[in-house]
Parts: structure tokens; sequence; C-alpha cells
């Protein structure tokens, strides 16, 4: 059903033995449940990212946030390069992969942590986070040394040393600036200070490499990977609010809050895997090897970072707008979703639609008419926050959820056949018929 895809390389690497302990990747194989197994540990990581935005309520407080889901991110990013080119599935991979995922795990519940410590915290919580996201990325990089073909030494000291500065880096934040000063706006500035500059290093030293020595093998696997993980965070989107709501007397609002958030979520999902997922993977299927590789670190491990940190703004938004259902219910007033709350609901959204017609003007130019619905949709929330200031936290959230789907029947009447094309190919198959062209 499947043809093999790549260049030379990929003829050369599926001719070769792989090393000891591993199996190379196919095109065509689809995502392991290692992997999946793997991802479930991002699913409470991105609660801990919602949760604290919500213990720091503030600009910065939701800055630091964003920061610390940058590093949950490019962890998991990694490990997605590594999946796709040796199978999870069986041998020293999927060992690995298992013990990431614990460490991982930790990580995520340090991640509220990650820059002050809880009262009677006998373990330092922000040491506890760069030790596992150091852990982490060495095992990494040790399983590249040892099975990724074309990591020789000097590729690894490319990787290595960013590494190491922004582990120096996110140490130091974690331990010097409560020494040096004793203004609590001093510390908090300089340890964000100090994240950001990491940060920026590890993401800007992959970003000016070259080459990273790695392949895009499998398409399937690739698009199935990140799509995986965008459901992922829709489902912590909807879990952070059930969270809440569980503890919130039942009450019409909330029934309806519940019902609008789910609406939100199955729009935005729509708007991702409908015609887009199908016809990015199209396009990367048919590029050449060279380009392939470019294209997938833009589109993908890029772009997909501001979508996921959309769909965590929406969260909080939603968690905001249920405790103010809480809140109307023991003092009987109608309040208002307002300040940073509203600006999370509506601006993840447009967040998230803005970094998904980034991904798609990068990868393909099919089906570009819909575009313009997601930036009109886009413009349009940025410019009804006034308005949806004045109304009730349900009622904004209902009018939020009203135009999230009149974007989507919008987009199906745009895409027209296009749309009808896309999906039969993809569900008959056909989609991986064209063989791409050589570099």
């Amino acid at each position: 059903m499947y043809r093999v895809v790549g260049g030379d390389e990929a003829s050369d690497r599926s001719s070769a033995r792989a090393p000891l302990g591993t199996r190379w990747l196919r095109e065509g194989t689809g995502v392991s449940t290692v992997e999946v197994f793997f991802d479930l540990a991002f699913v409470f990581a991105f609660i801990q990212v919602t949760s604290l935005m919500g213990d720091d309520f503030t600009g910065h407080g939701m800055l630091n946030a964003m920061l610390v889901l940058a590093l949950l991110w490019w962890t998991w990013s990694v490990y997605t390069w590594l999946g796709n080119t040796l199978q999870a599935r069986t041998g020293l991979i999927r060992i690995a992969l298992l013990a990431v995922a614990m460490i991982t795990f930790v990580m995520a519940v340090a991640a509220r942590q990650a820059f002050t410590d809880l009262p009677g915290a006998a373990i330092s919580g922000p040491l506890v986070f760069v030790a596992c996201f150091v852990v982490v990325r060495l095992v990494h990089l040790a399983l590249r040394w040892h099975a990724v073909p074309g990591t020789g030494p000097r590729i690894v000291l490319r990787v290595a040393v960013p590494l190491f500065v922004a582990s120096v880096l996110l140490s130091a934040a974690a331990v010097v600036p409560q020494r040096l000063f004793h203004d609590p706006g001093m510390v908090k500035g300089s340890q964000t200070g100090l994240w950001m500059l990491a940060i920026a290093i590890d993401y800007g030293c992959s970003l000016l490499m070259r080459s990273w020595g790695w392949q895009v093998v499998s398409v399937r696997h690739w698009a199935e990977r990140h799509g995986l993980i965008v459901l992922v965070a829709f489902g912590e989107s909807l879990i952070a609010v059930g969270l809440i709501s569980s503890r919130v007397p039942m009450t019409g609002g909330l029934v309806a809050a519940s019902a609008f958030a789910v609406v939100i979520a199955a729009a935005l999902g729509w708007t991702y895997f409908d015609v887009v997922a199908i016809a990015a993977e199209r396009t990367l299927i048919v590029k050449p090897v060279q380009r392939r590789l470019a294209a997938a670190r833009d589109a993908y491990t890029y772009l997909h970072l501001p979508m996921i940190a959309g769909i965590m703004l929406l969260a909080l938004g939603l968690e905001k707008v249920v405790a103010i259902i809480e809140h109307n219910e023991l003092h009987r007033a109608s309040v208002p979703l307002a300040g940073l709350g509203l600006y999370a609901l509506y601006g993840g959204v447009s967040l998230f639609l803005l970094s998904h017609v980034g991904f798609q003007l990068r990868m393909t130019r099919l089906v570009r008419r819909i575009i313009w619905s997601r930036l009109t949709t886009a413009a349009l929330l940025a410019g009804i926050i006034p308005i949806a200031n004045q109304f009730p936290a349900v009622a904004a959230l209902g009018l939020l959820a009203t135009i999230c789907v009149g974007m989507v029947i919008t987009e199906a009447i745009l895409a027209g056949g296009q749309r009808k094309e896309l999906r039969e190919a993809a569900l008959t198959g056909s989609l991986w018929s064209e063989r791409p062209t050589r570099p």
C-alpha cells in the first residue's frame, strides 16, 4: 500500500544494518503505543502549565508559564525527531522512551515550582525541574549518537554546547537571584531573564544549524505524531475545565459553559484536522528530501509551539469562566470576564488561528481560500474584546463559541470540492501514491 519515500540517503540507510538494539523506521509506519504512552506525560504537563498561569495570574506569571511550555515542547520535539528515524516499539528506544516518560512526568510535577518553591518544600523545585530537563536531553543525545546515522562528533558538539549553556543559565536562575537580591521583583525579573536567554540559545542554535542530521523518514508517522499532541492539548483544556467544574454546584450557567468549551475545542480541532493537516501531509510527501526537512522543522517543530500555547491560554480563560460561575453562585451577581481572563480566552483562540495560518502558508498552496476566514476570525476576536468585556462571562464564552462555529461553516463552504477531494484521498490511501522527486 505504501511506497518507500526518500532519495539516495534513505536508500543507503535502509540497506545498512541498524545499530545494536534498534530498528530503522520505514515509510508508512504509524505512531506506536509507546509513543502514545510517552505523550500521556504531557497531558499532565500541559495541565501544570495552565495551573502555573493561574497561580500567578499576571502578565509576568503568564510569561513564565510560556517559558516552561517552551522547554517542555522542546523535550517532546527532540524525541519526535528521534522516533521518526528509529522504531520506538522495540529494543533500546522502547526502553529509553519509557524511562524518559518517567523523568518527564517528574519534570511536569515540578513545573508549578519551576521558579519558586512551595512552602515546606524539602527539595528545590526549580533544581528538580532543571535536572529532569538536562537528564532527558542527555539521554536523547546519547541515543542519537549511538543510533542515528551521520551523528558524528561535530553534530554532537553543536547540540551539546547550547544545551550546556542553557543548563547553566537555568541552574543559575534556580539559585543565584535569591542570593543576590532581596527585592522579590528583582528576583522574578532576573529569573525570567535567565530563562529567556537559555531558551533563546537552545532554540536559536538549532535554527541556525544548516543540518540537524535528521531525515523525515515516515511522513505518516510525523504528521500523526503532531496531530496527536494537538489532541493532547485540546484534551488538557477540557480536563482542566472539568476538574474545576466538578467542585461547582450544578447550574444552567455551568452546563452552558461546559457545552461551549467542547464546541470551541471541536471547532479549533476541525480547523486543524479537516483539510489543512491532510494537505500538509500530502505536500510533505512529494517534497524533495532536503526541502522536506526544512518544511518539517519550520511548520511542525516551530509553528506548532504557538498553537499549543494558544490552547493553553484558551484553557486558562475557560477556567476563569468557571471560577466566575462559582463566584456568581456565592454572591448572586452577574460578573463579566474582564482583564487577563478575557484576553486569554479570546487571545488564545486568535493565537491558535494565526499560528495555524502560518503553518498552512509554510506547508501548502492547497485550499488557500480558507486562510481569509481564519484571519478575519482572529481580527474579529481581537476587535470584539471591548464589547465582550461588558457581557456576563458565560455570554462572552457563548459568543466565542458562535464565532468559531461560524468560521467552520464558512470554511466548509469555501473549500468546496477541494475539501472533498483531499479527504477522499486520505480515506482511500491514494494520498500515499505519489513519489517525491529527488533533491
